[in-house]
């Protein structure tokens, strides 16, 4: 029996909120494709405690993942419809997400290509070569509202009723992005909008002000969203306004009782031969002078009698001035330029979900939000276009686990405050690292064969020794991905059609990359089957068809470097390095990105060189790391070298955080 395939297109709902923003370019996202993921890496250290977590926790979990976090390495909006099309739609209760600001910032882990001086335009305005690679903060306004724009909509898609969505930006686009959640989910989704207070300033003045602040804007997608804010300790300032005591030592403070609203007739009453609009009815103020809560002041006018310690904590408001941003003393510093404090992202999942709930953050950097949400035992998924950004964030949530899980055996893993409950420890002790529409496909044939056909939409053939799949009406043959197709694959096909004389389908061949000896083979074929004879021959060639937006190959960086022993030294040359995904960003869907890389060291972010390596531990003997982006690495080393033969490692990190390791023995 075929095996059903699941939904190659997600379809989108219509934005129809008010007002509607307009920019040059906007297209609405109707539908999009969605790539399969490749699992990458398993990170399950101690399996029976997550065999030990009840089963009903999972209940609602997509059949297509493992029971744990989900880390995904590739775009975000590739990222969001592979979810949408595995089984999350609706199911997400808390998004976080600290997109570019469009602030000019030059942040260095957003991936700026070094030495590059030159330009490329588009629509009019300036872009410096590379920029966009790892979504660097300077952008087009045009083309960085259709980029949030197309995001925000994948976001409500996958958000549960009682889900919000906190969007971190600043004042270069806050007054936009506002608009476009206005329009996706109606200014009636619009909950609150948050100031964080930066304890440091930043260096940019706007009219002689130093910027202090960011906004975080919070929407929602039903009319009830989850809602608990924490109480914050009482700051002095604030004890200080409960100057009253009384006899036996209570401080309290009072309160005003008339209301603000002097439309209200049931509220309009004489108390104590003074007539006043009051907030509560007069059978009320009686309750409230038998207990003893009431002071009168001078005029006569009744006060509320608060208590400090009856209070459980300062209420949150929409200012957050206690929080102050990450700094060089920090522990949980990971040397991410944009960074946020986990107290920040805490007081956000404390407040708009439980522990259980599923957290998103598609910007996830340095891994803050994933981090928080193991913490916090909710179940999170996570993903980043920068290798680099996936790695700290997996070496990060590693460390997080493995502790919780020392922690758990030992029986010293505390209970998770959730607003006013406490909850038990954490969500799970495992998680998985998936790329998606950036394929190692240096992987058994049977794996390739299946992320070839839930891409395509094949209909596999388990039965059939020759033949994977069908397409529609076709049979579907899967060349190995090790090899472009050839003549010789094409003589294999013949032979198997030979022994099938009954076999009447036309034929489709998936591969990567075909010879020109094979293109003229086929042609021949086809010819000779005009007039409606059987097995036509045509070819989806996955790299370069339209059709199917790309199928993107991961291929690894590779360098060509001399080692070699020379008066006493070890000389090392590094000749040529090659990123094909630093090459593939390059070239992407924009004209912006149809540029030429003129010299292999704009790709690299650093050099590394061991000269006794023993195949295990890396010992750094060199690091030449460029103090500025426009500075390159040297790429010819010369080193000292004892009399005895050893070998020695060469380690380049190109500008996406992937190594290449050339090892030789002189």
């Amino acid at each position: 029996m075929a095996k059903k395939k699941k939904t190659a297109k997600v379809k989108i709902t219509p934005a129809k909120g008010r007002p509607m923003l307009s920019w040059v370019g906007k297209r609405p996202l109707r539908v999009i494709p969605a790539f399969p993921a490749q699992h990458v890496e398993t990170y399950d250290p101690i399996r029976d405690l997550q065999a030990d977590k009840p089963t009903d926790i999972w209940k609602d979990w997509p059949d297509a993942y493992p029971k744990g976090g989900l880390l995904f390495h590739g775009d975000n909006k590739e990222v969001l419809s592979h979810l949408l099309a595995n089984g999350f739609r609706g199911k997400v209760d808390l998004i976080y997400i600290d997109p570019p600001f469009d602030s000019g910032a030059d942040y260095v882990r957003r991936v700026e290509l070094r030495g590059i001086k030159g330009t490329a335009k588009i629509d009019g305005e300036g872009y410096t070569l590379g920029e966009q690679i790892q979504y660097t903060d300077i952008w087009a306004n045009d083309n960085y509202l259709q980029f949030m724009y197309e995001r925000i909509l994948l976001l409500r898609e996958l958000l549960a009723e009682q889900a919000t969505v906190w969007l971190h930006c600043d004042y270069h686009k806050s007054h936009y992005l506002k608009c476009l959640c206005d329009e996706v989910f109606s200014p009636i989704g619009f909950v609150e909008e948050v100031v964080w207070k930066r304890s440091a300033p930043r260096g940019n003045v706007i009219k002689g002000l130093s910027v202090a602040h960011d906004s975080i804007l919070v929407y929602s997608k039903g009319s009830d969203p989850t809602w608990h804010p924490p109480f914050l300790k009482y700051s002095q300032e604030y004890k200080a306004r409960f100057t009253q005591a009384d006899p036996d030592g209570r401080l309290y403070t009072t309160d005003n009782l008339i209301s603000p609203n002097p439309d209200r007739p049931n509220l309009d009453y004489v108390w104590k031969g003074v007539r006043k609009v009051w907030r509560v009815t007069k059978e009320k103020m009686r309750e409230l002078e038998r207990k003893g809560r009431l002071v009168h002041t001078s005029g006569g006018v009744a006060r509320y009698k608060r208590y400090l310690d009856e209070l459980e904590g300062q209420p949150l408001t929409t200012l957050w001035d206690d929080i102050p941003p990450i700094n060089s003393q920090a522990a949980e510093r990971v040397n991410y330029p944009t960074q946020k404090p986990e107290r920040l992202i805490e007081r956000m999942v404390v407040t708009a979900s439980d522990p259980g709930d599923t957290v998103l953050d598609c910007f996830v950097g340095c891994g803050t939000t994933a981090a928080v949400a193991q913490k916090l035992g909710r179940y999170w998924i996570a993903c980043d276009i920068n290798r680099g950004a996936i790695q700290t964030t997996a070496k990060r949530l590693q460390n997080i686990i493995t502790e919780q899980a020392e922690s758990t055996r030992q029986g010293r893993l505390k209970g998770i405050q959730s607003g006013n409950n406490v909850a038990p420890g954490t969500a799970q002790y495992a998680f998985t690292v998936w790329r998606v529409n950036d394929y190692n496909l240096n992987i058994q044939h049977i794996e390739a064969v299946n992320l070839a056909c839930e891409y395509i939409g094949i209909d596999q053939t388990r039965s059939d020794v020759f033949f994977d799949g069908t397409l529609g009406k076709k049979l579907v043959k899967i060349i190995p991905f090790n090899h472009p197709l050839t003549p010789l694959d094409l003589e294999e096909l013949k032979k198997e059609l030979d022994a099938r004389p009954d076999e009447d389908r036309d034929i489709t061949l998936i591969c990567l990359g075909m010879e020109l000896a094979a293109q003229s083979w086929i042609e021949d074929w086809n010819r000779h089957r005009k007039g409606g004879a059987p097995n036509h021959i045509d070819v989806i060639e996955l790299c370069t068809d339209p059709k199917y937006a790309g199928f993107i190959k991961h291929d690894p960086a590779t360098a060509k470097i001399s080692i070699k022993r020379a008066k006493g030294k070890i000389k090392v040359e590094i000749k040529n390095f090659i990123s094909p995904t630093i090459v593939k960003r390059l070239d992407m869907e924009h004209s912006l990105f149809k540029a030429k890389v003129t010299d292999w060291r704009s790709m690299v972010d650093c050099v590394m060189i061991d000269t006794a390596y023993d195949g295990n531990v890396f010992n750094v003997v060199l690091s030449d790391v460029p103090e500025k982006k426009t500075d390159l690495v040297s790429g010819n080393y010369d080193l000292s070298f004892p009399d005895s033969k050893s070998t020695v490692a060469v380690k380049i990190i190109d500008m996406l955080g992937e190594e290449v390791l050339v090892t030789k023995e002189v």
